[in-house]
């Protein structure tokens, strides 16, 4: 299983951006998906998530301004980002796994930068 996210770029302060990730399988369609961000210095942050049947949960940090969604049938997780701020600068991150009784099994999409300017 492979994660692919896209769609990170430079924009202005107040602007918006909409992030994907594919995965090569169907693995979204019977797990939760995760969105990360790590910017510079500072620890990987939980940003979003959303389960298979399409609950979603946001960090306080991202809440009324982030929409997490998914499309089962591509196969593709969307992080809709909006009123972006300076903060928000950070490498993006998609997150699923699979687990056993015996082992977790970790996916990680290879990162998109996002830079908010002010």
């Amino acid at each position: 299983v492979q994660l692919q996210a896209s769609g990170g770029g430079l924009v202005q302060a107040g602007g918006s951006l909409r992030l994907s990730c594919a995965a090569s399988g169907s693995i979204f369609s019977t797990n939760t998906v995760r969105w990360y961000r790590q910017a510079p210095g500072k620890q990987r942050e939980l940003i979003a998530a959303i389960t298979s049947g399409g609950s979603a949960n946001y960090a306080d940090s991202v809440k009324g301004r982030f929409t997490i969604s998914r499309d089962n049938a591509k196969n593709t997780v969307y992080l809709q980002m909006g009123s972006l701020k300076p903060e928000d600068t950070a490498v993006y991150y998609c997150n699923t796994y699979t687990s056993t009784w015996a082992e977790r099994s970790d996916y990680w999409g290879q990162g998109t930068l996002v830079t908010v300017s002010s």
